[in-house]
């Protein structure tokens, strides 16, 4: 009688146990809450990019909209521009809205979709080229992180900002 109480008690466990285990995979499977600029906001490395995304109009666009795949120059990559080439962009919205789109790709593109040589159509209009021999590249921009989920699309982290032709 005992071992038959054990016994239930410990099934029942067991199975109150792998639930929520259960419950817990699932849950880390679930759609990221946090749109594109919620996440670069969240990372705490992208303060240029979203001072310019907001400059240029692009604030909602990227909250709201879905989907897009933004390769996102850090405030390092920002750094490398030229002050006063970066001040004289961030003054004149069409040539940072410009520059910014570039940037962005529609659609969800995750590293295991980029080919060698690859040209992928910008929401600026241009062809950006990856390349993935010598380690993966958007034109001479390196992609150092990729696969960022966001709820409205994803975030490839790239070391230079790109400039259209």
């Amino acid at each position: 009688m005992i071992r038959r109480l054990l016994l239930k008690k410990l099934l029942l466990g067991t199975a109150v146990f792998s639930l929520g285990l259960g419950l817990a995979v699932a849950g880390m499977h679930q759609k990221p809450k946090a749109n594109i600029v919620q996440t670069a906001q969240q990372a705490g490395s992208f303060n240029t990019l979203l001072t310019a995304v907001k400059e240029a109009g692009l604030e909602d666009t990227l909250a709201n909209k879905c989907c897009f795949t933004v390769f996102a120059p850090t405030d390092e990559a920002f750094a490398k521009v030229p002050k006063e080439k970066l001040d004289a962009l961030l003054k004149d919205k069409e040539a940072l809205k410009k520059v910014l789109l570039y940037h962005v790709v529609e659609g969800k593109v995750y590293s295991k979709d980029l080919r060698d040589g690859q040209k992928v159509k910008t929401a600026q209009g241009q062809e950006a080229t990856i390349k993935l021999k010598g380690g993966a590249k958007i034109d001479n921009a390196s992609i150092i992180k990729t696969d960022i989920e966001a709820s409205n699309g994803v975030i490839h982290v790239i070391d230079t900002v790109i400039m259209p032709k």
